[in-house]
């Protein structure tokens, strides 16, 4: 149960890194449901392709131990864009992106020794 435990943590960056290189790769694909936001925000079409750009490169920087809390950062800043976007348009839900927001962090805050990370 122990060794359980001590690889746990390492949920705080994987589950994160899944997600946000599916919707990363969505964006870049795009695939008009998750470009509907950005137009309905009024912004201009190749911001979604730029954030998807962003998601993809943060999911593959949580997986290295060098850039994994930059990463997370960096990932925190455009999950409070999701949160405020949810928020300002009245669109339901916005525990996924918040969920998000908290694993990135606690990866952030979690001491790392160097033979836990991965």
């Amino acid at each position: 149960m122990g060794s359980i435990l001590n690889h746990l943590p390492r949920l705080f960056y994987i589950l994160p890194a899944i997600a946000f290189a599916a919707a990363g790769v969505a964006k870049l694909m795009g695939v008009p449901a998750v470009h509907g936001s950005f137009e309905m925000m009024g912004l201009p079409s190749w911001f979604g392709y730029f954030i998807g750009l962003a998601e993809a490169a943060g999911a593959v920087g949580l997986l290295m131990a060098r850039t994994r809390k930059l990463a997370a950062a960096g990932l925190i800043i455009i999950m409070i864009g999701a949160i405020y976007f949810h928020i300002a348009y009245a669109i339901p839900s916005a525990l996924p992106a918040t969920v998000l927001l908290i694993l990135c962090a606690l990866t952030i805050y979690w001491k790392w020794d160097r033979s836990a990370s991965a």
